[in-house]
C-alpha cells in the first residue's frame, strides 16, 4: 500500500481536475484542533511528546487522532503496541488504527508489509503522502489532530503549513544550547509560513536519582523556558527524564498507563488542559 501512495500521488499531481490540495483541507472541516508537533533536531523525544500528548487529551474524554507524518522513521504504532496493516473503507478511504475509544492513529509504519525498508523519497511524494494521510483517511468528528512531524525544517512540516493553514505548533527542546540553537530556526519557520506558535516544551528536563532522590539536570535546566521568554512564546511545561519512558516505548506499553500519578503523567496532563483550553 505504500507503494500505492506513491504512485497514486504521482498520478494526482499530473492530472488535471479539482486541486488536490484543498480537497484535502475541506477534509479537516470535523476536527476542531490541529497541533504539529515541531522540533528543531533529532534526539529531543519529540516523538515522545507527541504520544503522550495525545494519550493525554484522550483520557480526558476528548475524541483524538495521532497522524505520524514522520515518513522516513515512524515510531508511533511501535510506541503504542499497535501491529497490524491499515484497511480501507467501502469508499476506499483508510480506515485508522484505533488505539482507544479515543484515539485514532494512522503512521506509515502500519503501511510497510517490511518495516524494516527505508523509505527513499523526493519531497513532491512526500506532500503526495501527507496529502492522503489527510484527505483520504475517515477521521471523522474529532476533537484534535496531533501531527507528529519529523525533526528539522523540511518538506513534512512545510506539507502541513500548506495542507493545515489552522495548524499551531508545539515545540519540543531539551534545555542544552545546541538543542536552543535549533529551536530558533523552528520559531523562524513557523513566522516565514505564517503558523501560529502554540507554546515550546522542555523535555528531558532533570532526572530524579531513584537512589538519593537527588536532581540532576543531565542537559541543564531552563533553556526551553528562557528562550519562549525571550521570543514571546508561551511556555507549555517541563517534562523530566525518566529511563521508564524510554523502557515503556521500546515494549509498546504506554507510560501514562503505567505510572498514572508520575510526575511525568501529570505534567503531560496539565499541558493537554492548556491544548483543551
Amino acid at each position: 500500500m505504500a507503494e500505492h501512495i506513491e504512485k497514486k500521488g504521482q498520478i494526482a499531481d499530473q492530472m488535471p481536475g479539482p486541486d488536490p490540495d484543498e480537497q484535502a483541507r475541506q477534509s479537516l472541516e470535523k476536527i476542531a484542533q490541529k497541533f504539529i508537533i515541531m522540533s528543531g533536531k533529532g534526539g529531543v523525544g519529540k516523538t515522545s511528546v507527541s504520544v503522550n500528548l495525545a494519550l493525554a487529551l484522550a483520557k480526558k474524554g476528548h475524541r483524538v487522532g495521532l497522524m505520524d507524518v514522520d515518513l522516513h522513521g515512524p515510531d508511533i504504532p511501535h510506541m503504542l503496541g499497535l501491529s497490524g496493516m491499515l484497511t480501507a473503507d467501502e469508499t476506499r478511504k483508510m480506515v485508522p488504527i484505533s488505539y482507544s475509544d479515543h484515539l485514532k492513529i494512522i503512521s506509515m509504519e502500519s503501511l510497510m508489509t517490511n518495516r524494516d525498508e527505508a523509505i527513499i523519497w523526493r519531497g513532491p511524494v512526500k506532500h503526495a503522502a501527507i496529502r492522503q494521510f489527510i484527505g483520504d483517511v475517515t477521521w471523522g468528528d474529532l476533537d484534535f489532530l496531533v501531527i507528529d512531524s519529523p525533526p528539522g525544517t523540511g518538506d513534512e512540516p512545510l506539507t502541513v503549513a500548506q495542507l493545515i493553514p489552522d495548524a499551531k505548533a508545539v515545540i519540543v527542546t531539551t534545555p542544552q544550547e545546541v538543542a536552543l540553537a535549533d529551536v530558533r530556526k523552528s520559531i523562524s519557520f513557523c513566522r516565514n509560513v505564517r503558523m501560529d506558535i502554540f507554546g515550546i516544551i522542555e523535555n528531558m528536563s532533570g532526572f530524579t536519582c531513584p537512589h538519593c532522590g537527588k536532581v540532576v539536570d543531565l542537559f541543564g535546566t531552563g533553556g526551553g523556558e528562557k528562550t519562549a521568554h525571550n521570543h514571546g512564546i508561551p511556555f507549555l511545561g517541563k517534562i523530566a527524564f525518566d529511563p521508564e519512558m524510554v523502557q515503556c516505548g521500546d515494549s509498546g506499553m504506554a507510560f501514562q498507563k503505567k505510572f498514572t500519578q508520575s510526575p511525568i503523567t501529570l505534567a503531560f496532563q496539565e499541558i493537554a488542559d492548556k491544548m483543551a483550553g
